[in-house]
C-alpha cells in the first residue's frame, strides 16, 4: 500500500515533511520535541498578538506554509488527518508567550478532535497566566441541515489566517481581532467536489468512487460527500457548486446577491492539473459575474489539500472596504490603486454636485438647461453605489460598472457619450495591465469611440475638445505610478476656449453662432472631472 506514496515510511513521513519544509525556508524553525513550526524571528512578536493554527497533516501547505509576518506565528501538526496532541499545542502557546506576545489567538477548524485538543491546551495556558483565545472556523456549505457537530472548517481558514494576521501586525488587541474575524466568518462559504478519493499512507482509499463519477460536498479528511453524480463539464460542475452554496433553502448557505463583492479562492484539493485549475477558475469567474457578483480578488492554487485527491473547492468571502484593506495588506499595485480610484470617484462626485447650477446656467444659453442636473444624477448614482459596494481591484471592471451607472441614471446624450467612453476604455486596463501606458491606450480608445459615434471632432464646440486636448499627450507620459501630466490648467483653458468655437455637433449646432457665446457646459464638466482626478493623483504622491 505504501508503494503508491513517494515516502520513506508511514511512521516517519510527517516528521520528514516538517523537516523538509523548515530546511527549505530561511524563516522557520522547529520546536524541539514537538511537531511545531515557528517563525525564526520570534523577537518581532513582542507586544503583538501571536497566531497559532494547525491540525492533521496531509493538508499542505496548510498550516506550516502560512507562517510569517502578517500571517501565522506558528503551526502545530498532528499525524496524517489526526488532530495534534494538547501537549504540543500547549508547548507552542508557551513558546509564543515567552517570546513576548501580548496574547495568543488559536485558529481552529471545526472538527471535534481539534476543538477538544486546542481547547484543552488553551485552558492549560490560561492557568499559567497566558492571554489566549480561540476562533473556530466552520464555513462548509455542504449540508442543508448540519448535525450537532456543526459545519466543517475548510479552506476558508486560510482567509482567517490572512485577516487575523494583518490585524495582529497592526497591533490590534486580542479581543478586537476575535471580534472582527468572527464577524467576517459569517460571510465565508466553501464547497468541494472530487473525481477521486484519497488514501492515508498505509491505508486503503477513504471511499470508493467508480470511474466517471464525482462526489459533491466531501470533506478534507477523505469523508464522502453529500451527493454523487456523473462527471459533467467544468462549467456545469461549477454552476452546481455555486447553486448549492447559495441555495437559501439550506441552513448552511452563503447569502449572495447581485452587487456583492467577494474574494474567490479556487483550491486544488491535491491532484488536479494546472490546466484543469485554470479552466475551473475561468468557469467560477464567469458564473459569479453572470450573477452580478463583483470578484475583487482571485486566488487559484493549492491552499488546503487532501493528500492526492483529484478535486477542487470553491471558497467565497464577502468583503467590505476594511476587509479588502486587510486582505490586500503588504501587496503593491492593487492596494495602491484601490484607495486612489475610490478617492477620485468621491472627489469627482462632490465636484459635479457643486457645479450643478453653473452647468445648468451655461446650458440654458444653447439647450434646455439641464446639463448640471444630468451630471448631478450621475454623481448621486455613483455615490450611492460607493456606499454599498467595494471598488473592484480591476480598473477595467470599475469602468464597466461606471458605464452601466451613467447609462442608466444619467440619460440623454451625455449619458450615452460617457458610457461609450468608459465602455471602450474598459478593455484596455485589466489587473495585469494597469500602468500609465495602458491607461493612455484606454483613454485614447474612449475618446475615439465618442468621436466615432457622436460625430464630434476636437475642433468642435463639445466636451470632445477637452477630452482630446487632455488625453492626446498621455501616450508620452507612461510611468509605473500613473503620474499623468498636471494639465488641469490646460483642461480649464480648453473648456474656456469653446466659447470661441463654432458648434458643428450637438444641440448647439442648431442655434445661431452669435447667440452662443458662453463656454460649452459639457466641456466645463469634463474640465471639472479632470481637475478632480489630477488633484487626487497629487494627493496620493
Amino acid at each position: 500500500l505504501t508503494s503508491r506514496k513517494l515516502i520513506n515510511s508511514v511512521e516517519s513521513c510527517v516528521d520528514e515533511a516538517l523537516c523538509g519544509l523548515v530546511r527549505a525556508s530561511g524563516g522557520l524553525s522547529l520546536l524541539r520535541g514537538h511537531r511545531v513550526v515557528l517563525r525564526s524571528d520570534l523577537d518581532n512578536l513582542k507586544g503583538k498578538v501571536a497566531l497559532l493554527s494547525g491540525g492533521g497533516s496531509g493538508h499542505e501547505p496548510a498550516h506550516g506554509g502560512y507562517i510569517g509576518a502578517g500571517m501565522l506565528s506558528a503551526a502545530v501538526a498532528g499525524g496524517v488527518f489526526a488532530s495534534p496532541p494538547p501537549t504540543s499545542i500547549l508547548a507552542a502557546i508557551l513558546a509564543l508567550h515567552k517570546a513576548g506576545a501580548s496574547g495568543v489567538l488559536l485558529i481552529v477548524k471545526n472538527y471535534t478532535g481539534d476543538r477538544l485538543n486546542f481547547g484543552l491546551a488553551a485552558e492549560q495556558a490560561r492557568n499559567q497566566g497566558v492571554a489566549v483565545d480561540m476562533v473556530i472556523v466552520a464555513e462548509d456549505c455542504a449540508f442543508d441541515q448540519p448535525s450537532k457537530a456543526g459545519r466543517r472548517g475548510l479552506c476558508g481558514t486560510v482567509f482567517i489566517h490572512k485577516l487575523a494576521g494583518a490585524l495582529a501586525e497592526e497591533g490590534c488587541p486580542l479581543d478586537q481581532i476575535v471580534s472582527k474575524v468572527t464577524e467576517v466568518l459569517k460571510g465565508i462559504g466553501t464547497l468541494g467536489v472530487s473525481l477521486s478519493p484519497c488514501s492515508v499512507p498505509g491505508c486503503l482509499p477513504s471511499f470508493d468512487l467508480p470511474p466517471g463519477d464525482m462526489e459533491l460536498g466531501l470533506g478534507i479528511h477523505g469523508e464522502p460527500g453529500i451527493q454523487r453524480s456523473k462527471v459533467a463539464s467544468a462549467d456545469e460542475v461549477v454552476k452546481t457548486m455555486l447553486d448549492h452554496m447559495t441555495n437559501p433553502d439550506s441552513q448552511s448557505h452563503l447569502p449572495l446577491s447581485s452587487g456583492d463583492a467577494v474574494v474567490l479562492c479556487v483550491n486544488n484539493l491535491g491532484a488536479l492539473s494546472c490546466l484543469e485549475m485554470a479552466v475551473v477558475t475561468r468557469a467560477a469567474l464567469n458564473c459569479l459575474e453572470s450573477r452580478g457578483v463583483v470578484v475583487v480578488r482571485v486566488m487559484s492554487g493549492a491552499f488546503m489539500t487532501s493528500l492526492e485527491m483529484a478535486g477542487v473547492s470553491l471558497t467565497l468571502m464577502k468583503i467590505n472596504p476594511e476587509v479588502l484593506r486587510l486582505f490586500g495588506r503588504l501587496s503593491s499595485t492593487k492596494t495602491y490603486l484601490y484607495p486612489m480610484m475610490r478617492n477620485a470617484l468621491e472627489k469627482i462626485c462632490s465636484t459635479l454636485l457643486d457645479k450643478q447650477e453653473e452647468l445648468n446656467s451655461l446650458d440654458r444659453a444653447a439647450g434646455d438647461g439641464d446639463c448640471g442636473n444630468t451630471h448631478a444624477q450621475a454623481a448621486r448614482a455613483i455615490q450611492n453605489w460607493l456606499q454599498d459596494h467595494v471598488v473592484p481591484g480591476c480598473p477595467g471592471q470599475l469602468l464597466s460598472v461606471l458605464a452601466g451607472l451613467v447609462q442608466e441614471k444619467m440619460g440623454g446624450s451625455s449619458g450615452a457619450l460617457y458610457s461609450l467612453f468608459l465602455t471602450a476604455a474598459a478593455g484596455h486596463v485589466t489587473e495585469g495591465r494597469s500602468d500609465a501606458a495602458s491607461w493612455a491606450r484606454a483613454l485614447h480608445a474612449g475618446t475615439q469611440a465618442m468621436r466615432r459615434y457622436g460625430g464630434a471632432d476636437p475642433g468642435d464646440r463639445t466636451m470632445v475638445r477637452n477630452i482630446n486636448l487632455h488625453f492626446s499627450v498621455l501616450p508620452f507620459t507612461a510611468s509605473p505610478h500613473l503620474e499623468f501630466p498636471p494639465s488641469s490648467v490646460k483642461a480649464t483653458s480648453g473648456a474656456e476656449a469653446t466659447r470661441d468655437l463654432t458648434a458643428r455637433a450637438g444641440r448647439a449646432s442648431y442655434i445661431a453662432a452669435d447667440r452662443v457665446t458662453l463656454p460649452d457646459p459639457g466641456a466645463v464638466a469634463v474640465a471639472a472631472i479632470l481637475r478632480a482626478v489630477m488633484e487626487t493623483l497629487e494627493e496620493q504622491k
